[in-house]
């Protein structure tokens, strides 16, 4: 356990790894039953002409890990034996986008007391079967994620495998009260009893269980606004959560979850800087905006509702953004995105950023760099990108979906921040109704046309 220990000492000063429920991610379409509790079901391999007498037996786990998935598990397996099935060779074939952390543990001793394997994937019941049959044919899909705390559920097996065309990520463990907008959330000492107390038993449990102390490593770099980590099969095998299974192609990057990190060896020779001018300089400066909720500022006469936010890469701070949205024209509001930049731990700075992006829901909103530089010491990279959103969208946000995800790009590089909308439903009102007087009354109005809100910076 001394290495267990040592992860402790690190890690237990940091409110970044509160462990009471895992961080939530969206679930994908078509799977609406992740987000019901788990279930346990038994299945056979089919169709029986292809598997014979060596047909293998599934235990479908789907759905989110609660704290009573361990007693469900439990009489699930006291019901199949008592129906006279042996299990001796049967795998827990999971899909889940995790849940609770001492769930998740118990549940994984349950699986390693039953001397069961475990697997990433869907079982599929085949559509014609006779009824006569005792336990129902399916057929093994390997198009399945495991996120979160399913990883560590996936370690109660005795022999685990990742498919190729299976996903198993990664993030941080968070309170769950306060994982929709965890850097606007207050927290006690209470809080740091439970941090605490919830990463020994997860240390104790993955040095238990034969894995490696880096997996629970790799969980707690990633922070809940930054989105899952896709587990290579480097990582995987490295870990020990994969014990066998096929090749996996290495995964860098992706859509739904991409990876931030990239190495400086491998960036592209870097580009002459697009320069900035004084007036990009100045709005590009640090504002006295709030990190803890979404504000109302008045500049100049000029009223915008603003938000800062801490810029990380697997949760090492590179720099530190803000979102200001101000009247625009039209049925339309103005959206600009300030980022102070610097190399991060292996992260070279970039010569600019190519571009900066916006998602609310469905919705993306594409900004456009006005400027992107370094200081003239070259030590640091401002940035400053304005855009429309539609007036439908922004109220959306404000009263409806709870977050807005901030992506940008340089050369190989990506971001991916989410940030809650604490203070927007109460302050947006005010915004809006400033912004619907006739454009003369508007002190900012020039301003904001220009600048995208930023003059008040100045």
């Amino acid at each position: 356990m001394r290495s267990s220990l040592k992860l402790i000492g690190t890690l237990s000063g940091a409110l970044g790894v509160a462990a009471l429920f895992a961080a939530g991610v969206t679930t994908p379409a078509g799977a609406d039953n992740r987000t019901l509790p788990m279930r346990f079901e038994l299945r056979m391999e089919g169709p029986g002409a292809q598997c014979g007498a060596g047909c293998s037996l599934y235990v479908s786990a789907a759905g989110a890990i609660t704290a009573d998935s361990p007693r469900d598990f439990k009489s699930f397996m006291q019901t199949v034996v008592a129906q006279g099935h042996d299990l001796g060779n049967a795998t827990v074939v999971m899909d889940s986008d995790g849940g609770s952390v001492l769930g998740a543990i118990a549940l994984g001793r349950e699986i390693r007391a039953a001397r069961l394997s475990t697997m990433v994937g869907r079982v599929v019941d085949l559509a014609d079967q006779p009824r006569s049959a005792k336990v129902p044919r399916a057929k093994l899909s390997p198009y399945a994620d495991c996120e979160s705390m399913c990883a560590f559920v996936m370690l109660g097996g005795i022999k685990r495998t990742v498919p190729a065309e299976a996903r198993v990520m990664v993030h941080q463990i968070w309170l769950g009260d306060r994982r929709e907008d965890p850097t606007a959330a207050n927290y006690s000492a209470e809080d740091l009893v439970l941090v605490q107390r919830d990463i020994g038993r997860l240390a104790r449990f993955t040095e238990d269980m034969g894995a490696s102390m880096d997996l629970l490593d790799l969980a707690l770099r990633i922070p809940p606004w930054e989105p899952l980590h896709v587990m290579s099969r480097d990582e995987l095998t490295h870990t020990r959560l994969a014990t066998e299974g096929p090749a996996m192609p290495e995964v860098t990057a992706m859509t739904t979850a991409p990876t931030a990190a990239t190495s400086p060896t491998t960036r592209t020779p870097a580009r002459p800087d697009r320069p900035m001018t004084n007036g990009a300089k100045l709005a590009a400066k640090a504002m006295p905006i709030s990190e803890r909720s979404w504000a109302l500022l008045n500049r100049d006469g000029g009223m915008m509702l603003a938000r800062r936010h801490p810029l990380t890469v697997e949760g090492d701070q590179i720099g530190s953004f803000d979102l200001i949205l101000s009247c625009g024209a039209g049925d339309k509001f103005e959206m600009s995105y300030v980022e102070r930049r610097y190399a991060g731990d292996g992260l070279a700075l970039p010569p600019q950023l190519d571009g900066v992006t916006l998602r609310i829901g469905k919705n993306r909103a594409p900004l456009k760099i006005v400027a992107s530089g370094r200081d003239d010491d070259d030590r640091m990279l401002r940035t400053l990108a304005v855009g429309s959103v539609s007036a439908d969208v922004v109220r959306h946000f404000s009263a409806g979906f709870r977050s807005v995800v901030v992506e940008t790009s340089s050369d190989d590089a990506l971001t991916v921040i989410r940030i809650g909308n604490t203070g927007a439903p109460q302050n947006f009102p005010q915004l809006a109704a400033a912004c619907a007087k006739p454009l003369g009354e508007r002190a900012d109005a020039a301003v904001v046309q220009k600048t995208g809100g930023m003059a008040p910076a100045q």
